[in-house]
């Protein structure tokens, strides 16, 4: 029987109708970028779906070409995900659905490799005479988050979103942006990660080494720093050091 992602991450795909707290480990995606009226029947958002749709099938079909992929295991495809915002906008402003922005996602399996995905993009585009190029393998990490089935029309989520932020707010929740900086690569587990690799801003684009401090005096609210700027005794944010060498005229 095919391995159901809905069925076996309910906490994740059927949430209840009130608000919960839920960790969201990080996961690979499908993933197509794009701006505008998800209603738009000829518009981006419908095109971008079944680009999606395409590179996703290819791959769960793989089992019945000549690429076989390490540790395949047949599975029903991951429904779609997306994330939404506007720019320069507090929430949403649902009167304006043409500035949304977003990035629509179908979930991976762990076994599909980067060069899975771009065989896929190959194959995709040999049978269908498609353009793929916008078609993304995204790595994400939500972390720690609130969440809640929304049933009824998008006009009448911001109560639901409300009622989320309320819900955050009574568990002893605030908003927390954090970042970390570190040097080099770190290995756990045979993943590789890096400061730029673990740094990502809401619209998924990832944050260069040298942009770091600036972002996070911009943007967010907690920077982890291990073994970095270590000059930085005068930095006005610092809330906690912890120092296993001596130090000398401090």
């Amino acid at each position: 029987m095919p391995f159901d992602y809905k069925k076996k991450y309910k906490e994740f795909y059927l949430p209840p109708t009130k608000p919960s707290i839920v960790s969201v480990p990080t996961m690979n995606y499908l993933a197509v970028r794009g701006s505008g009226n998800p209603n738009d029947l000829e518009g981006e958002y419908k095109r971008a779906i079944e680009l999606l749709y395409a590179i996703a099938f290819t791959i769960k079909m793989s089992k019945k070409g000549s690429h076989q992929m390490d540790g395949y295991f047949d599975y029903v495809v991951p429904p779609l995900e997306g994330f939404w915002w506007q720019d320069g906008v507090e929430g949403v402003d649902y009167a304006h659905k043409d500035n949304f922005q977003w990035i629509s996602v179908i979930r991976l399996p762990d076994f599909v490799t980067k060069a899975d995905f771009e065989w896929a993009i190959s194959e995709a585009t040999a049978k269908k005479k498609k353009d793929f190029s916008k078609v993304e393998f995204m790595t994400y990490n939500e972390g720690l988050c609130v969440q809640c089935m929304h049933i009824g029309p998008y006009d009448d989520e911001p109560a639901t979103v409300e009622l989320m932020h309320r819900y955050a707010e009574e568990q002893g929740y605030a908003e927390v942006k954090p970042m970390v900086a570190f040097s080099g690569e770190v290995v756990i587990d045979e993943e590789s990660y890096t400061e730029a690799g673990m740094n990502v801003r809401p619209d998924g684009s990832h944050i260069q080494e040298n942009q770091t401090k600036q972002e996070f005096h911009n943007n967010f609210n907690i920077l982890i720093v291990a073994e970095k700027f270590q000059t930085g005794f005068d930095e006005p944010l610092l809330h906690t050091m912890i120092v296993d060498k001596k130090l000398r005229n401090v």
